[in-house]
């Protein structure tokens, strides 16, 4: 029997499957098929993609990850897949410092202590941090990197910085709670699909300022749509509110990120020529589903999840979030 963990960061949920713990492995083309088949089953839970974990031949990784989309399409990193990825290498292998092979980068993960009951706490690392055109990519735009910039194509009010992380993002800090709304889906859809603009497609944050350290995050995810919380997204709207932002930001303490799932904290390092951030947040392990290794692609999969009660958990620590 092979075991698909249900896992969440700030309610961003994936199933889990480890391939090395498999008896025939499976290619990236199974990979995009399962993950398919896992977010358009109408008897499992809701799933954003699929977080395979497999061995690395990095010296000094513990394991590697790959993010599959919903859509079948291949993440180049996932910041909320990573930190339950870095929850699982732990508990497998009893580590909590180590680095995991992502498409990009080998990453740091630090396991913290649970900062609730049943609530883990978990910090990778998010990097490179790139803006030239080339690394997002993006094209007819008179930049040579966009960094709090007006451009009328995408808003007749806004303003837009764009990164690389690697995943590639595109944010705005907005003032009216109505731009997190119709807008953001608006622009998100219109760049994810065939555009003059950014031809892979982009992530789109809009986000709004609550306070010193503190924002409210909303992304349109590539490859996905609007989802609870993008770890990438958040780390790159992070590293945008201090650059452009820096009299509402101490980079030397957490900056507090609030999502539609939850709440996130980053530590953004600003160094021109050493640009990352690390992202702390929950790895909620709801629970498994185990299914017949053969069945994986060729039969439906039942919903036979085994809850583990972290779920309840996690929702109190929000109830403790909104009081």
């Amino acid at each position: 029997m092979s075991k698909l963990h249900y896992v969440h960061g700030s309610e961003n949920h994936f199933f889990l499957l480890d391939v090395d713990e498999l008896k025939d492995s499976l290619d990236d083309t199974q990979l995009s098929h399962l993950a398919q088949k896992l977010a358009q089953s109408d008897v499992l839970p809701y799933s954003d993609g699929l977080l395979v974990v497999d061995h690395s031949d990095h010296a000094e990784c513990i394991g590697q990850m790959k993010v599959f989309n919903s859509d079948g399409s291949v993440a180049s990193m996932c910041g909320n897949g990573l930190r339950c990825v870095g929850r699982y290498l732990a508990e497998k292998f009893n580590q909590t410092d180590f680095k995991v092979q992502t498409m990009q980068a080998d990453l740091n993960v630090h396991v913290f202590d649970d900062i609730a009951k049943g609530v883990s706490w978990v910090g990778v690392q998010i990097a490179p941090v790139k803006f030239a055109p080339a690394d997002l990519p993006y094209t007819n735009l008179d930049f040579d990197q966009i960094i709090n910039e007006e451009i009328p194509e995408f808003s007749d009010h806004l303003k837009f910085t764009s990164m690389a992380v690697p995943n590639p993002h595109l944010i705005s800090f907005v003032e009216d709670d109505n731009d997190l709304e119709e807008p953001l889906f608006n622009l998100g859809t219109y760049l994810n699909q065939t555009n003059d603009y950014y031809p892979d497609g982009v992530n789109v944050n809009f986000a709004k300022i609550l306070g010193k350290n503190k924002i409210f995050v909303r992304t349109f995810e590539r490859g996905v749509g609007f989802t609870n919380a993008c770890g990438t997204g958040m780390s790159a709207t992070s590293m945008a509110f201090a650059m452009n932002y820096p009299e509402s930001v101490d980079v030397n303490e957490p900056i507090d990120v609030f999502n539609p799932g939850g709440k996130v904290q980053t530590r953004v390092y600003t160094e021109p020529d050493n640009r990352w951030i690390q992202l702390m947040g929950n790895a909620t392990f709801a629970g498994y589903i185990e299914a017949d290794e053969v069945d994986l692609l060729s039969q439906p999969i039942q919903n036979n999840l085994v809850e583990s009660g972290e779920e309840a958990d996690y929702l109190a620590f929000i109830d403790t979030i909104k009081q």
